[in-house]
This record gives C-alpha cells, structure tokens and sequence, in this order.
C-alpha cells in the first residue's frame, strides 16, 4: 500500500439512516495522485461514504481528517473549500451556455465578469490537465464525453485534490473512454487524488492502482489491484463466487431462414417529438430464439424506440407485427395481451412504491385474482409467494416495494415480465447500476428466455453486456441505424465507432 501520508483519511466512519447502517466503521485512505476504485453491491454503501466526502451526508460517529487535521464538513461548500469535487453520472450542466459559462456558473462573485479573461482562464485550466476543450463552445453542440469532461473541468476549478467520479464511463463509446482514461493519468501526474465508483471490473483494473470493496456497510478488504483480479474483486463484493454469463457458442451465425415469420417484425419506423427526429427508419427483425442487442450512446433513440415497442408510443409512420400480425393500436395491453414481456430502463418506475411487492408482480394480471369486484388477497400472495421464491427476491408478499434495494427491485420486474413465458421480451437497460452478481443473474434470466423460444430485444449502454450476450447487434445513431453485425464480426471499438456515426478510426491521438 501507499506509504506517504494521506491527502483524507476515514476513521471508525459511521453513518446510520435509522434502524439502517449505511456505513459501519469504516477507515479509508485517499493519496495524492492515485486512483482508487470503490466497489460493492447495491447497497452496500458506496455512494453514502462519497457524499460523506463531499459534505452531503454528516457523520454519525468517527473522524475525517484532511492534510492530518481533524475536519468536519457540514456542506457541499465545505468539501470544495478543502479541495474535494465530485462529478455524478447525471450532469448538470446548462447546454445553451459555453464551457467557460458553465465551468464558471455558481463561482462568479460579486465582480464583473469579463468574457475574455474567464475565457482564458478556463482555457489554460483545459490545457494544463489534458481536457481539450474550447471554452467558448456551447456545452449543447458537444459530445457525451465532451460534456463529461466539462464536469470535470467544473470540479477542478475549485482547485479540486480529490476528485470522485460516480459511473464516470457509463455512457462513454470506448474510444471516450480510452480518451477519459489519458485524462484520469494526467490528473494523477498533477498530483490530483482519483475514487472512481463503477461496476466494471475491467476497468477498474486497468485505470486503478488500488480497490477498496464495501459489503453491507463494512470494508471488506483492500488490494493493490496489480495484485489482485476482477474474480477475487467479484467474490469479495458478494461473498461468493459469480461466473459471467455469455450467449452459448454456435457453429453458425443466427441467422434465420427467410421463410420463417419473425417474432416481431419493426419496419421503415419513424417518430419525432417536437418537430425533432427520435427514430428515423428503423428496420429490423426478432426470430424466436434469438437475442438482438441493440448499441448506441444514451439519447440517440433508444429510449423512444423500446417505449414504441411495448406500447408507450405511438409511431408517426412505419410497421410493427408480432408473429405476423400488423400491430394497429398502440398501447401497453394490446402488447402485454400479444405476448411482449416489458423491461423498462428506470426500474424505480417499473413499479408502485407504495403498493406491496405481491401487488406489482401481478399488477399486469390483476384481473385474474378479481372475483364479483373484489380482489381474491390469499390467491395473490399464494402467487406472489411462489413467484418470490422462484426469482429468489428478498422480501415478504406485503413488504412495500420502495423499501427494497435496486436488485431486488429488478427481481420483482423480471418476474412479473417472464413468469408469463412471453413470446419477445423487451429488455432495456437490464442491469443497469446493478452489481455483479445481481447482473449475472438477470443476464442468466434473459438466455433462459431465449433458451426456450422467446425474442430477445436487449437494448443497453453497457458494450462488454451486448457482446457476450447477441447473437445479432444492431447500432443507434441519431434515431437510425448505424451498423448491423452478427455475433462474432463485431468489438467494443468497431461498435464504438459506429455509435460515435463513424465508420473508420479517427486520427487524432488517443491516450495510452
């Protein structure tokens, strides 16, 4: 481990929401110019220790202590003024101001600001840390990982030491994400301390220098992460060992035979909102045991494309068919009633909070536990309770379904999606935020499907997700399709490309 003395450093940290213990004695280092990587399952009270650090969450019991002295942060403003930034996975930036203006915004003071000067100043701030950004572009006409590193940006105008970076690559193409990395090594070289939150194992081990795991509050354990692998990193997030989970292997690209009518059939399909194309001519067929993997960064269609398909939209122009048969109305039941399991991209609003968990395994079929108006309560949790074991969810028939955590929240969708055997799933954003273990097993529950006939649509952001899992991937940009590959022709780089709307590699200089 590091032998200098610590830029923060954690001790007996305790923090409580309740009778929840969101933290328990947990005592960290954070070095100068390192990279840190903090893993742990949903829950297991990551993001509390990160807003611990940045002054969002005051400590229960314990000690933080900043360059050796004893600090206590009562406020976000706090945290900045000792020098600690965080940049959340869902920026906050104003896309009708510049860089400068955005970099600036909420730090200006009383002075009269001059556009020059601030300009300038954001600029060198730029150069000296490899950013590569133009002040006085609009935030609005940038990329995805641009933007991100406007964020960053942000963060090191306070004169940031610690940096945390909460899923920072969750939306990046690999070619960003290489690009993100060089930044991430220049940080370091400047003498910048580096926690990067993240569920990608891979990349933790090729940014990181060291790994902190948390379980159910406690810190787990520590490792150089030259000294350590993404198994034992695996193992010590849940307690026991994960395997991946991979698409099984055949001899032949699946493709089916022309005769045979598709599971669901999307032809030349069009949508816009507000005069602003979302999907623009998109084509593309479901065969029964298959699963199509659908790529793109987050906001070039997706999103509109899987609310078409199962009902929450309806198209400006184009074919949708199941089995066949030409869909003509375009809500939730008249897919639901044709066979089209949904998985919606916010798992969080895939269910009733305040409803209990049997009542939102069945909240789709509801009407099959009525009897003369009045629901039949004990045949419903005699379901729910056979649906509970068969997902292995962790809780009981009448817990309310807010009070679960993000895993066991997609249990109950996956259950109340697939316990009907349909005949396309519909699958976005499955294991998103979610750990690794919680992701094998969803991962694990969509072969099933396709295991045993059903379509699989997987639309996700995570590339290593669409790779191991496709037998066909098709790209987004901009509402269109920007590539179709079989399993096996494509790589996270050529499919990063094509999500960028490039064919070929760029020229420009990409970080090692």
């Amino acid at each position: 481990m590091t032998q200098a003395a610590p830029l923060i450093r954690l001790e007996g940290v305790t923090k409580r929401f309740g009778p929840l213990l969101a933290n328990d004695a947990v005592s960290l280092s954070f070095y100068e110019g390192e990279v840190l990587a903090l893993l742990g399952e949903n829950g297991a009270g990551k993001s509390t220790l990160s807003k611990i650090l940045f002054g969002m969450v005051k400590i229960d019991e314990g000690q933080m202590f900043v360059s050796g002295q004893p600090v206590r942060f009562r406020s976000p403003a706090d945290a900045i003024a000792h020098g600690v930034g965080f940049v959340s996975q869902h920026f906050s930036l104003v896309p009708t101001f510049t860089v400068a203006e955005n970099v600036v915004l909420g730090r200006e003071g009383s002075a009269v600001l001059t556009r020059g000067k601030l300009e300038r100043r954001v600029g060198n701030l730029s150069e000296r840390f490899g950013l590569g950004l133009e002040p006085g572009q609009l935030v609005g006409e940038l990329s995805v990982g641009e933007q991100q590193r406007v964020e960053i940006l942000k963060a090191l105008c306070g004169r940031c030491r610690l940096l945390i970076l909460d899923e920072p690559t969750a939306v990046l193409t690999p070619q960003d994400t290489a690009r993100f990395f060089g930044v991430l090594r220049t940080l370091q070289e400047q003498g910048v301390s580096v926690v990067i939150i993240t569920h990608k194992l891979g990349e933790v081990m090729a940014i990181s220098q060291r790994v902190a795991v948390l379980r159910l509050g406690r810190l787990v354990g520590e490792r150089v992460t030259h000294e350590t692998s993404e198994a034992e990193l695996a193992h010590l997030m849940v307690g026991r060992d994960t395997a991946q989970v991979t698409r099984p292997a055949r001899s032949a690209p699946a493709t089916a035979p022309t005769k045979v009518t598709p599971l669901l059939r999307v032809a030349d399909l069009h949508y816009s909102d507000r005069g602003r194309t979302r999907i623009g001519g998109v084509s593309f067929d479901l065969h029964a045991g298959e699963v199509v993997g659908i790529a793109g960064v987050a906001g070039n269609g997706q999103s509109e494309l899987v609310a078409v398909l199962t009902g929450m939209l309806k198209p400006d122009a184009g074919v949708v068919a199941l089995s066949g048969e030409q869909v003509a109305d375009f809500t939730p039941n008249t897919f639901l009633a044709r066979g089209v399991g949904r998985i919606p991209e916010d798992r969080f609003r895939g269910i009733v909070g305040e409803l209990s968990v049997a009542e939102n395994l069945l909240l789709e079929q509801l009407s099959s536990f009525t009897r003369a108006g009045h629901l039949d309560r004990r045949a419903l949790k005699r379901k729910a309770e056979t649906m509970i074991t068969a997902y292995g969810i962790k809780a009981r028939p009448n817990d309310r379904a807010r009070t679960l955590s993000g895993g066991n929240v997609q249990k109950i969708i996956l259950a109340r999606a697939l316990a009907r055997d349909p005949k396309v799933v519909i699958a976005a954003q499955p294991t998103r935020g979610l750990d690794v273990g919680a992701t094998a097993y969803v991962q694990g529950k969509l072969l099933e499907q396709a295991a045993r006939g059903a379509g699989v649509l997987l639309v996700s952001d995570d590339l290593d997700e669409i790779l191991r899992l496709s037998d066909r991937i098709l790209v987004m940009f901009r509402g269109g399709l920007s590539g179709s590959f079989s399993a096996g022709e494509a790589d996270a780089d050529t499919l990063g490309l094509r999500m960028a709307g490039r064919a070929e590699p760029e020229e420009a200089h990409v970080p090692a």
